[in-house]
Protein backbone atom coordinates (compact mmCIF):
# COMPACT_ATOMS: atom_id res chain seq x y z
CA UNK A 1 0.00 0.00 0.00
CA UNK A 2 1.48 3.02 -0.90
CA UNK A 3 1.45 6.21 1.80
CA UNK A 4 2.20 8.70 -0.77
CA UNK A 5 -0.60 9.06 -3.89
CA UNK A 6 -0.31 11.62 -6.65
CA UNK A 7 -3.51 12.62 -7.95
CA UNK A 8 -4.49 14.84 -10.57
CA UNK A 9 -0.71 16.19 -10.03
CA UNK A 10 -1.80 16.92 -6.15
CA UNK A 11 0.51 14.79 -4.12
CA UNK A 12 -1.25 13.23 -1.03
CA UNK A 13 -1.75 11.04 1.85
CA UNK A 14 -3.66 7.65 0.83
CA UNK A 15 -6.81 8.06 2.36
CA UNK A 16 -6.86 5.30 4.61
CA UNK A 17 -3.42 6.00 6.13
CA UNK A 18 -4.82 9.82 6.75
CA UNK A 19 -8.10 8.94 8.09
CA UNK A 20 -6.32 6.09 10.79
CA UNK A 21 -3.97 9.01 11.58
CA UNK A 22 -7.28 11.24 12.97
CA UNK A 23 -9.07 8.77 14.26
CA UNK A 24 -6.19 7.40 16.78
CA UNK A 25 -6.01 11.56 17.32
CA UNK A 26 -9.45 11.71 18.08
CA UNK A 27 -8.87 9.01 20.07
CA UNK A 28 -6.53 10.48 22.12
CA UNK A 29 -8.38 13.39 22.76
CA UNK A 30 -11.11 11.61 24.13
CA UNK A 31 -9.51 9.38 26.45
CA UNK A 32 -7.39 12.46 27.78
CA UNK A 33 -10.53 14.71 28.30
CA UNK A 34 -12.46 11.68 29.51
CA UNK A 35 -9.86 11.31 32.86
CA UNK A 36 -9.16 14.84 33.03
CA UNK A 37 -12.84 15.78 32.80
CA UNK A 38 -14.00 12.44 34.74
CA UNK A 39 -17.32 14.05 36.36
CA UNK A 40 -18.34 15.71 33.51
CA UNK A 41 -17.52 14.08 30.24
CA UNK A 42 -17.84 9.94 30.94
CA UNK A 43 -16.42 7.72 28.52
CA UNK A 44 -16.76 4.09 28.80
CA UNK A 45 -13.29 2.61 29.27
CA UNK A 46 -14.30 -0.82 29.06
CA UNK A 47 -12.54 -3.19 26.41
CA UNK A 48 -9.46 -0.78 26.23
CA UNK A 49 -10.38 1.94 24.26
CA UNK A 50 -12.81 0.57 21.68
CA UNK A 51 -15.37 3.39 22.96
CA UNK A 52 -13.16 6.21 22.18
CA UNK A 53 -12.09 4.63 19.05
CA UNK A 54 -15.93 3.70 18.13
CA UNK A 55 -17.23 7.91 19.45
CA UNK A 56 -13.94 8.78 16.61
CA UNK A 57 -15.52 7.26 13.84
CA UNK A 58 -18.77 8.46 14.56
CA UNK A 59 -17.60 12.03 14.90
CA UNK A 60 -15.88 11.51 11.66
CA UNK A 61 -18.70 10.48 9.77
CA UNK A 62 -20.81 12.87 11.16
CA UNK A 63 -18.27 15.58 10.41
CA UNK A 64 -18.55 14.51 7.09
CA UNK A 65 -22.17 14.01 6.79
CA UNK A 66 -24.05 16.42 9.00
CA UNK A 67 -21.89 19.04 9.58
CA UNK A 68 -21.84 21.17 6.16
CA UNK A 69 -25.54 21.22 6.37
CA UNK A 70 -25.28 22.53 10.07
CA UNK A 71 -22.58 24.89 8.50
CA UNK A 72 -25.04 25.89 5.50
CA UNK A 73 -28.04 26.67 8.00
CA UNK A 74 -25.77 28.71 10.60
CA UNK A 75 -23.54 30.39 8.15
CA UNK A 76 -25.49 34.23 8.84
CA UNK A 77 -25.24 33.57 12.12
CA UNK A 78 -21.48 32.71 12.14
CA UNK A 79 -21.19 35.58 10.23
CA UNK A 80 -22.83 37.69 12.38
CA UNK A 81 -20.67 36.35 15.24
CA UNK A 82 -17.30 36.94 12.98
CA UNK A 83 -16.75 32.94 13.46
CA UNK A 84 -17.33 32.74 17.63
CA UNK A 85 -20.71 30.47 16.62
CA UNK A 86 -18.44 27.76 14.51
CA UNK A 87 -17.06 25.86 17.87
CA UNK A 88 -20.26 25.42 19.03
CA UNK A 89 -21.41 23.27 15.70
CA UNK A 90 -18.23 20.96 17.09
CA UNK A 91 -20.26 20.89 20.67
CA UNK A 92 -23.80 20.22 18.64
CA UNK A 93 -21.93 17.20 16.58
CA UNK A 94 -20.56 15.82 19.77
CA UNK A 95 -24.16 16.37 21.66
CA UNK A 96 -25.49 13.88 19.02
CA UNK A 97 -22.57 11.41 19.37
CA UNK A 98 -23.21 11.40 23.13
CA UNK A 99 -26.91 10.89 21.97
CA UNK A 100 -26.08 7.58 19.75
CA UNK A 101 -23.81 5.97 22.07
CA UNK A 102 -26.05 6.45 25.19
CA UNK A 103 -24.73 4.96 28.37
CA UNK A 104 -21.21 4.80 26.81
CA UNK A 105 -20.68 8.19 26.42
CA UNK A 106 -22.54 10.93 29.03
CA UNK A 107 -21.57 14.66 28.96
CA UNK A 108 -23.11 17.32 31.53
CA UNK A 109 -22.67 20.86 30.14
CA UNK A 110 -21.90 22.21 27.42
CA UNK A 111 -18.23 23.87 28.42
CA UNK A 112 -17.09 20.96 28.63
CA UNK A 113 -17.97 19.92 25.12
CA UNK A 114 -16.52 23.49 24.22
CA UNK A 115 -13.62 22.25 25.33
CA UNK A 116 -13.37 19.41 23.72
CA UNK A 117 -14.46 20.41 20.83
CA UNK A 118 -11.48 22.84 20.91
CA UNK A 119 -9.35 20.29 21.88
CA UNK A 120 -10.25 18.37 18.89
CA UNK A 121 -9.62 21.60 16.16
CA UNK A 122 -6.31 21.74 17.89
CA UNK A 123 -5.43 18.20 17.73
CA UNK A 124 -6.66 18.65 14.00
CA UNK A 125 -4.24 21.48 13.75
CA UNK A 126 -1.17 20.23 15.40
CA UNK A 127 -1.73 16.46 12.87
CA UNK A 128 -1.72 18.30 9.81
CA UNK A 129 1.18 20.74 10.31
CA UNK A 130 3.81 17.90 12.32
CA UNK A 131 2.30 14.65 10.81
CA UNK A 132 1.01 14.92 7.47
CA UNK A 133 2.69 17.94 5.72
CA UNK A 134 6.06 16.52 6.68
CA UNK A 135 5.04 12.92 5.26
CA UNK A 136 3.77 14.60 2.28
CA UNK A 137 6.93 16.84 1.23
CA UNK A 138 8.87 13.57 2.09
CA UNK A 139 7.43 11.98 -0.31
CA UNK A 140 7.84 14.09 -2.70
Amino acid sequence: MKVIVIDSGKVRLNKFIDWLIYMVGYTLILIVASIIFNDTFILDNSHFGMWAFLTSVIIYILNKTIKPIILFLTLPLIGITLGLFYPFINVLILKIVDFILGSHLETKGVFILFFVAIAISLMNFLLEKMVIEPLIRKGE
